[in-house]
C-alpha cells in the first residue's frame, strides 16, 4: 500500500468541479496538512470516448476557471492550467514536484470513467496514493440496483429506489486557506486555449450569465427566494422566469446537487413543500441519466432501443437548417431555435417542443439534434442531452410513446398563453395580435399588413404541414415497431 509524507505535495485534480465548497478532493488535501498543488487538466485527448466540449461549453470553462482561479488565489494557492493526456501531465507533475499523493473527483461520463481508470492504473504503478471521491450526483450512479440485480430502465422505479436511500451526506466547507506549493510550475494561460470565440462573437448575447462558484450559489439563493413558491404549478412556463436555471452551473460542478438538496430543507421553505418536493423529483431526472448513462456509454451515439435501428431518417439539410436557424414557419418552435443562439440556454419545455418538431415533424435523426445541441448549450450535459433526446425520439429508456407528437400551435398557445416568448425572440412577430400569433398564416391579409409582416419574406411560412407531417411520422413509427 503507498505511504505519503508530510512534506510532499499533493495534486488535487480539477476537471469539471470548479469549485472550492463541497469539494472533497480539495478538503482532503486541505485537511492532510501537506502542500496542495491545484491543476485544471483540460484532456480532450483521441480515445474512444473522447468527445470534445461544444463552442458554448468552451465559453463557459474559461470565464468559470477564471473566476476558479481568482477564488483560489485569495487562499494562498495557484491554479495550474495544462493541457494534454491526464496520465501524462500527471506524471510530469510527480517527476516536478515529488508529489505522493493524487486526489480528484470521480466522473461518471465514459470519457471521464476512462481516464479515471486509465490514472488509477498508472498510480498504482508509480506507487503513488491515489484518492477520488463522490462529488457530481447524489448517490454514485452504480449504487442503486433493480431487485434482480440490473440496473433501472424506467423513471418512477428509480425514483422511488433513490428516495429510499438515506438522506445525502453533508456538504463540506471550502477550505479557509490552503497551504500552497513553494516551487515553480509551469502553467499555460486561458489565452493559450483560445476558448472565446472571436470571428464572430456568437457570445455576444450571453451576458445573462455570470460563471463561476460565488454566481452558482447566488443564483440557488434567488431562486430560493422567489420562483420556489411557484415551481410546481409554472415550470413549464418559458415566458417567466419559473425554473432555477443552475443547469450550466451543474455542469461544470460550480455548485453540487448534494449543496442543492440541502438548501432545500432551509426553515423559510416550510410553507413550498409541494414546489420543494417536485423540484427534487426534476433534480432526480439528472441522477436517472447519469445511472443510463453509466451503464450505457454509446447513449448519445446508438439508440437505446435497438429496434430504432432501421428506422428511416429524412436527411434534407435545408429542413435541418431551417430548424437550426429558427425559421421553421413555427412561432414556439423558431422562439427556442433563437434563444438557444443568442443566449446559450433554452427553457426545458420548449426544448421538448423543438426535439419534437426536428424528430417527429421533420423526421431528422434524433443525433443530429444532439449535436447541435451540445455545441450550442452553455449547459450541454453528456447525460441529460443524450437521454432527454432519445427520449424524445422514442429510442431511449422510460421514452414518450412514439404517437406523442407535440403540436407546436397547442404548445405555444399553452405555455406562452400572452406570447411574451414568441415575441422577444421572434420580435418580426410582436405587432400580431395573439389569437394569430402561433399560427400566423391564418392571420387575415389586414391583419398581417398591419403587423408589418409580409409571409415569405419577413417571417417564413411553415416548411411542412403540421397535420401532414404528424400522419407521416405515425406512418414511418408504425413500419418500425
Amino acid at each position: 500500500m503507498p505511504t505519503t509524507e508530510s512534506g510532499k505535495p499533493a495534486i488535487v485534480l480539477f476537471r469539471y468541479d470548479l469549485r472550492l465548497a463541497d469539494n472533497r478532493a480539495l478538503h482532503a488535501a486541505s485537511e492532510s496538512g501537506k502542500p496542495v498543488i491545484p491543476v485544471f487538466v483540460w484532456d480532450e485527448q483521441t480515445s474512444p470516448h473522447a468527445r470534445p466540449l461544444g463552442g458554448a461549453r468552451k465559453w463557459w470553462l474559461h470565464h468559470s476557471l477564471n473566476a476558479l482561479s481568482a477564488t483560489m488565489k485569495a487562499r494562498g494557492a495557484t491554479l495550474v492550467l495544462k493541457r494534454g493526456k491526464t496520465e501524462a501531465i500527471v506524471d510530469g507533475l510527480i517527476d516536478e514536484t515529488g508529489a505522493d499523493l493524487v486526489l480528484w473527483n470521480r466522473r461518471y461520463d465514459p470519457q471521464g470513467v476512462e481516464v479515471d481508470t486509465g490514472l488509477k492504473a498508472e498510480l498504482a504503478r508509480r506507487n503513488v496514493m491515489a484518492e477520488s471521491f463522490e462529488g457530481h450526483l447524489l448517490h454514485e450512479p452504480y449504487a442503486l440496483r433493480t431487485a434482480s440485480g440490473g440496473y433501472y430502465r424506467v423513471y418512477t422505479p428509480f425514483w422511488r429506489a433513490l428516495a429510499g436511500q438515506p438522506e445525502p451526506r453533508d456538504p463540506v466547507a471550502a477550505p479557509i486557506g490552503l497551504k500552497s506549493w513553494h516551487g515553480e510550475i509551469a502553467s499555460e494561460t486561458l489565452d493559450d486555449w483560445n476558448l472565446l470565440p472571436k470571428h464572430p462573437d456568437w457570445s455576444k448575447g450571453f451576458t445573462d450569465w455570470t460563471p463561476g462558484e460565488e454566481a452558482a450559489h447566488q443564483r440557488l439563493a434567488d431562486f430560493l427566494d422567489g420562483a420556489i413558491g411557484h415551481y410546481s404549478r409554472e415550470r413549464d412556463r418559458p415566458d417567466i422566469e419559473a425554473t432555477s436555471r443552475l443547469s450550466p452551473h451543474l455542469v461544470h460542478g460550480e455548485i453540487t446537487p448534494v449543496q442543492i438538496w440541502h438548501a432545500l430543507k432551509a426553515p423559510k421553505l416550510r410553507d413550498h413543500g409541494a414546489d420543494v418536493a417536485k423540484f427534487r423529483r426534476e433534480m432526480a431526472w439528472r441522477e436517472f441519466c447519469y445511472h443510463l448513462l453509466f451503464h450505457n456509454p454509446a447513449l448519445h451515439t446508438e439508440n437505446f432501443n435497438a429496434s430504432f435501428n432501421a428506422f428511416h431518417w429524412n436527411d434534407r439539410q435545408d429542413h435541418f437548417d431551417a430548424w437550426k436557424q429558427g425559421k421553421t414557419g413555427y412561432p414556439i418552435v423558431d422562439a427556442g431555435m433563437r434563444q438557444l443562439w443568442q443566449t446559450g440556454w433554452m427553457h426545458n419545455r420548449v426544448r421538448m417542443i423543438v426535439a419534437s418538431f426536428l424528430i417527429k415533424h421533420l423526421l431528422i435523426d434524433w443525433r443530429k439534434g444532439e449535436e447541435w445541441f451540445w455545441d450550442t448549450l452553455v449547459d450541454a450535459d453528456p447525460a441529460n442531452n443524450a437521454a432527454g433526446w432519445q427520449w424524445v425520439a422514442g429510442t431511449g429508456a422510460d421514452a414518450a410513446p412514439y404517437f406523442r407528437i407535440f403540436n407546436p400551435i397547442l404548445q405555444g398557445e399553452k405555455f406562452d398563453p400572452k406570447g411574451d416568448y414568441v415575441r422577444t425572440f421572434v420580435p418580426e412577430l410582436a405587432a400580431l395580435p395573439g389569437k394569430y400569433l402561433n399560427q400566423p398564416w391564418t392571420a387575415p391579409q389586414r391583419v398581417l399588413d398591419d403587423a408589418g409582416i409580409m409571409l415569405g419574406e419577413t417571417y417564413p411560412h411553415p416548411i411542412v404541414d403540421h397535420r401532414s407531417a404528424r400522419r407521416r411520422a405515425l406512418g414511418a413509427y408504425a413500419e418500425t415497431r
